[in-house]
């Protein structure tokens, strides 16, 4: 059963680096006194004290936060944060894998219309549950109020995007059942369909499903407060980092994850032996027992 094959938490790792977030923000080198003679007995003048100091270059792997300066301390410190944020985006998107695991166990696709080889599913033909209703998403919780705000921003906004592209999902008259063109009965008993891949079930809401909506998705579910006390926009760099893996898995997942054991039926009305012995399916639906992903 095909998922999100590419390493989501390893995408984070190499993405966030790459937004460029400095510690300490707004940071000015200490010049002329009395700022650099502060700095200076703050630190120490010895040799050894020099070469401590300027240790903190870049290490492996690559933290998410860059420290402004070569000091040790600063890059100390950009370590040090770093990890809670990378916590929360590797958190983030298993859950979110997590749940569209659980997501294809339940979706399915009702009220099509076949004609003769065709199935036809007008949007919102594509059912499933809201993501947020799942156990991974509902059974995540923050310990602080802030971490609490980041939960219900990520939950909130996958939730919402995945269920604007579900919506507007359709079957644009796909050759489902080839069968169907000429059947040999009154009847067509119920037949899975030929499978086909997601990505030929169009969506009109398709861009819902990219980096930057969701991430202005999440952005916007955050608490105003949390987001007015952030003066270095650091949430949109952690959203921005859970949106990237995301967005790109979504586009593979579609190529490889296929449609099938739709079954079909419908009657036959040309069907009238022994002059008329086989005729198209019209006015057909499917049967009972589909199931949307296998």
């Amino acid at each position: 059963m095909p998922g999100f094959t590419l390493p989501l938490d390893k995408l984070c790792d190499i993405w966030f680096p790459t937004l460029k977030k400095t510690l300490p923000i707004d940071w000015k080198q200490p010049m002329g006194d009395p700022e650099r003679k502060h700095f200076l007995d703050q630190f120490g003048l010895g040799l050894a004290d020099k070469v401590k100091l300027m240790s903190g270059g870049p290490s492996s792997p690559r933290p998410y936060f860059w420290n402004a300066t070569p000091n040790k301390l600063h890059a100390d410190t950009a370590k040090e944060i770093s990890k809670p944020f990378q916590k929360f985006a590797h958190d983030a998107v298993n859950k979110f894998k997590q749940c569209i695991d659980m997501w294809k166990l339940q979706a399915e696709f009702k009220s099509l219309k076949i004609m003769a080889v065709s199935a036809i599913g007008t949007p919102g033909c594509l059912k499933g549950p809201e993501l947020k209703t799942l156990a991974p998403f509902k059974s995540w919780q923050g310990k602080e109020d802030n971490e609490k705000a980041y939960i219900k921003a990520v939950v909130e906004g996958l939730s919402g995007q995945w269920k604007k592209w579900q919506d507007k999902v359709m079957i644009p008259g796909l050759p489902f059942y080839p069968a169907f063109a000429a059947f040999p009965l009154a009847q067509a008993p119920p037949m899975p369909n030929v499978p086909f891949p997601l990505v030929t079930c169009p969506s009109a809401t398709m861009a819902e499903m990219t980096q930057m909506k969701l991430k202005d998705a999440m952005v916007k579910a955050l608490d105003k407060k949390v987001k007015d006390e952030d003066s270095d926009k650091q949430h949109e760099a952690l959203f921005d980092t859970i949106a990237f893996p995301i967005a790109l898995n979504f586009l593979l997942w579609q190529v490889m994850q296929m449609v099938m054991n739709l079954l079909g039926k419908g009657p036959v009305p040309p069907y009238a032996p022994p002059y008329i012995p086989v005729g198209p399916v019209v006015g057909g639906q499917e049967a009972l027992g589909k199931a949307l992903m296998a």
